[in-house]
């Protein structure tokens, strides 16, 4: 799929009403991955790219009643669905492009994306439009319930060298774009990479 956001748009708009139910057992990993964000009571935390909003239940517990969550998503499809589903209480939606978005410089402790990063036209900069966002030492998560092995079959491909997701390529893009990895797990049944907003 492009990374055009017409086309993200197209291409999720339609699938955003069933999109869960091809999904229905992500739940679990969703909050795995949230709980290793090392989120704290009163901060506040970004899921970027939320579409229907699978991490917000976690994340609003994880920041307590005293926290900020906020969930942009570029499909308004993506956004209704969250509602529809019960994920938008005491979270704020916002419609934005993610590569540009509306938030205060350093505004954020931490920016959780699941199946964010192959999705970003210009992901060193969009990368860096993160880092923008969240205050120096503050977190990020790139998530996706499955691993790049699972993934690749899933979509009938093969895994290539040159795949963004992959430790060596990932590792200098995050580190050129503001962030330091500390954490790289890509196993069957998860992908998890955690990095730190560089000073």
């Amino acid at each position: 799929m492009s990374d055009d956001p017409k086309d993200v748009q197209e291409f999720f708009g339609v699938r955003a009403a069933g999109w869960d139910t091809r999904f229905p057992d992500d739940g679990p990993a969703y909050a795995a991955a949230v709980a290793e964000l090392g989120l704290r009571p009163g901060d506040s935390v970004l899921d970027a790219g939320c579409g229907t909003g699978r991490a917000l239940p976690p994340l609003r517990e994880a920041v307590g009643p005293q926290g900020t969550v906020i969930g942009a998503d570029l499909t308004a499809q993506m956004l209704t669905a969250a509602v529809d589903a019960g994920r938008d209480e005491g979270v704020l939606l916002v419609r934005t492009d993610v590569t540009r978005l509306p938030v205060r410089s350093g505004a954020l402790d931490a920016v959780f994306g699941a199946g964010l990063i192959s999705h970003l036209p210009d992901p060193a900069a969009d990368l860096r439009e993160l880092a923008r966002t969240v205050r120096p030492g503050g977190r990020l998560a790139l998530f996706h319930p499955v691993g790049r092995a699972a993934l690749a079959a899933r979509h009938g491909r093969q895994l290539t060298p040159d795949d963004l997701r992959a430790e060596p390529n990932l590792r200098p893009l995050l580190a050129g774009s503001g962030w330091r990895m500390e954490t790289y797990v890509d196993e069957d049944d998860r992908y998890l990479v955690l990095a730190v907003r560089k000073d």
